[in-house]
């Protein structure tokens, strides 16, 4: 195993969330020899205090700072320092950390992912916004400090694992494979009736709620072309999407020559895990094995970009460049957490985006300084989510 073998310190950003609990689970099943230096959560208390008393960091972290009394008791005697505030998540991630998993969801995972890229670690990246809202600073930051990104979300780690980059200028086409979510099949009469609990039904992930609604709108794929773009400097036009229900081929790569690399296996959000932690070795673990003969028919479709707008929203966004990715970003948080309030209708959520779009045109973050990227990033989602939630009353006034 070589270094491997070797202790290695690690923080887990996020957890106790569902990319979290597997980073550990992994660590585990695989039976590496880590130190981990820092665990970070947003609100479950009990979940990170087990975790801590199972890991022993030397730092566990609660974002809601009204935790902090509760998770000091539960970690009692235990020596591991607590603390609680984005502040301190944003210390947890620098945190004498050679590897940090980046797995907080949405925006306020930024301001932790820059501070872990400063700090010259290796991120392995599963929080989405950090690219959205700060792409090309978060990587320049990173390589600078003498660290890398390594992408985490499935796709992505697929795309990581056949993408040459010394033959990048021969790539024709990156391929993000999408499963369609659980209202592939259904109309946009049908999807206007949706409830949240049909919306969190994934057919094959299990995610957490945010990602889960975003999957049903697609919106995950949009931003996941986003990241792939800024990933793997690849324009806009050069990645596109495939429905494939089985999530079995994780994306692919199309090269000059019309050769096409795909990265397959099933459904395990350990497998990404493993190749972000030990890239660019490979990590043993009892991973579940692909079985083509058992798994059976793959198929293959284009998206319907009339009954999944988010995806088209997401294209437009990357294309405007500027701040329209991180608008978008914003409205989309916003949206999911009024649908899952049953605020809004679920088609209403492609809605508030495309409003949230156009009411914020020439907001810009060009012009922000890689050392001002997160002030400008804050401002801009600030705006959004302002403009994004009046929005959000107008529908609900005339509904």
């Amino acid at each position: 195993m070589g270094t491997l073998s070797l202790p290695r310190k690690v923080s887990v950003l996020g957890s106790t969330g569902s990319i979290g609990v597997s980073t550990l689970d992994l660590f585990e099943k695989a039976g590496v020899e880590v130190e981990v230096t820092a665990l970070a959560a947003g609100r479950n208390v009990a979940k990170l205090a087990e975790q801590a008393r199972t890991w022993r960091p030397r730092l566990a972290v609660i974002e809601d700072e009204t935790k902090l009394p509760e998770l000091r008791e539960r970690l009692a005697g235990t020596g591991i320092e607590a603390a609680a505030g984005a502040t301190a998540v944003a210390d947890a991630a620098a945190a004498d950390a050679q590897w940090v998993m980046s797995a907080i969801v949405g925006f306020a995972g930024l301001a932790p992912t820059l501070a872990a890229a400063r700090a010259g670690a290796v991120v392995a990246l599963a929080n989405k916004e950090s690219l959205i809202c700060a792409g090309p600073s978060l990587l320049r930051q990173a390589k600078l400090a003498g660290g890398v990104v390594i992408p985490v979300d499935s796709e992505h780690s697929a795309i990581f694992q056949v993408f040459d980059p010394a033959n990048a200028h021969n790539v024709a086409r990156l391929i993000l494979t999408a499963s369609g979510g659980p209202f592939r099949g259904w109309s946009r009469e049908q999807m206007a009736h949706a409830t949240p609990e049909q919306a969190l039904a994934h057919p094959n992930w299990n995610m957490g709620a945010k990602i889960s609604v975003d999957s049903a709108t697609m919106m995950n794929k949009g931003l996941e072309v986003i990241e792939a773009a800024y990933l793997f400097s690849m324009p806009a036009e050069r990645v596109e999407v495939l429905i494939h229900p089985q999530s079995i081929v994780h994306s692919l790569v199309e090269y000059a020559d019309g050769s096409t690399l795909a990265q397959l296996g099933p459904p395990d959000m350990r497998a990404p895990i493993a190749c972000a932690y030990a890239w660019p070795d490979r990590l043993p673990w009892p991973a579940q094995r692909l079985d083509l003969a058992r798994a059976g028919q793959l198929t293959f479709e284009e998206p319907d970009l009339a009954r999944f707008p988010a995806l088209k929203l997401a294209k437009d966004a990357l294309a405007a460049g500027g701040a329209a990715p991180a608008v978008m970003n914003a409205a989309d948080e916003v949206a999911v957490a009024a649908f899952l309030e049953r605020r809004i209708g679920f088609l209403d959520i492609a809605r508030v985006v495309a409003e949230t779009l156009d009411k914020t045109a020439g907001e810009d973050l060009s012009s922000a300084s890689d050392d001002d990227a997160l002030a400008a990033a804050r401002a801009v989602d600030a705006t959004a989510r302002r403009v994004a939630g009046e929005v959000v009353d107008g529908l609900m006034a005339r509904a």
